[in-house]
């Protein structure tokens, strides 16, 4: 885990992706985090923050939806608040999932995406989906509240064949 000793606070997570060719449906993919109980790191998730939600305390929102990749930069973004987040709370992990709506996608038909980490203006992590091939969903990075209280994270790269709703069930389970 990085940062142990410090601590990260309030965290961005951003997503990029080109749009999908003309006569080809929209390449929609989301950012979603999963936020676990202290006393049950790797079951259900206490709360599920992705388009159209924030936490129910305010300290994880998403604020940029993009449903093509259209736009110059970074389409999706999301905030985290881990400092502000309770102690009942000990994991969260933050993943993308393809939308299927448009027929079977896989991170190999989407070009150019790009996952940002960062802490201010200090980039933590980044992640281009290359070597996922024929997963539609993947998690990016996994926060953890260390003994004292404060958060680290790690990069916590697995790749699914699941659809949305399946992948926020499957992203905080343990690799097998």
């Amino acid at each position: 885990m990085n940062s142990v000793n410090k601590g990260v606070g309030k965290v961005e997570v951003t997503l990029k992706w080109d749009p999908s060719p003309a006569g080809v449906p929209d390449h929609d993919l989301d950012i979603i985090a999963a936020v676990y109980q202290a006393d049950d790191p790797h079951g259900a998730p206490a709360y599920l923050v992705h388009f159209g939600s924030r936490s129910p305390d305010g300290t994880i929102t998403l604020n940029r939806d993009s449903r093509t990749g259209q736009g110059f930069g970074f389409d999706e973004a999301m905030t985290l608040e881990l400092n502000r987040l309770s102690p009942a709370y000990a994991r969260v992990v933050v993943g993308v999932a393809i939308q299927q709506s448009g027929g079977r996608r896989t991170f190999s038909d989407i070009t150019n995406a790009l996952v940002l980490v960062k802490e201010g203006y200090q980039e933590l992590d980044s992640y281009d989906f290359t070597d996922l091939g024929n997963a539609t969903a993947v998690t990016v990075v996994e926060f953890l509240r260390a003994g004292t209280g404060g958060w680290g994270w790690r990069r916590a790269v697995r790749g699914f064949d699941a659809d949305p709703q399946s992948f926020t069930e499957l992203m905080g389970t343990e690799p097998t």
